[in-house]
């Protein structure tokens, strides 16, 4: 099957080629085809060449060999539960009470530039632990909408404390 094929397409490249070779004058669109045949030829030489490459390789790879098995495996099928949603084990109280929720994270312009914070109202309705904040990075900000209260993020990460993702 392939060398119908390869033949065709040799037989249909040599026609082309003598076709271009017809005037014996060549301009640039004469010769642009003639490249262009020539360019052809090459790839299905190559075509061929890689084809029969592939033929010699099989031929002299040795058959393979088919054996029996002697005993069948066995496979661990682990139990199926019936509950597949396992719910997260809740972090240890150390570990929870230094993270701190990001919905109270703001940015505010001041005077002395940006500055962010954690909002004290805001930390008191969603943080169970603010009289454990240390009292130091409490801070009084003036803003363009007035005097805000908080927490400064700056010195809550030196002392300890992340922001909660997710």
């Amino acid at each position: 099957m392939y060398r119908r094929f390869i033949a065709t397409i040799t037989a249909a490249a040599i026609a082309i080629t003598a076709i271009g070779a017809l005037p014996a004058a060549a301009d640039e669109r004469d010769t642009a085809r003639a490249l262009a045949a020539i360019l052809g030829l090459a790839v299905v030489g190559k075509i061929i060449h890689d084809n029969r490459k592939d033929d010699r390789v099989q031929r002299h790879q040795p058959a393979p060999v088919y054996r029996q098995k002697q005993h069948k495996q066995q496979v661990y099928n682990p139990p199926r539960y019936q509950n597949q949603h396992v719910q997260p084990r809740p972090l240890p109280q150390r570990v929870d009470r230094k993270l701190l929720p990001g919905q109270c994270l703001r940015s505010f312009d001041t005077r002395g530039g940006k500055v962010r914070m954690f909002g004290r109202k805001c930390l008191n309705n969603n943080y169970q632990y603010t009289r454990r904040l240390p009292q130091q990075c409490l801070q009084l900000f003036r803003t363009n909408r007035g005097d805000r209260q908080g927490y400064e993020a700056r010195c809550l990460r030196q002392n300890g404390y992340s922001l909660a993702r997710g």
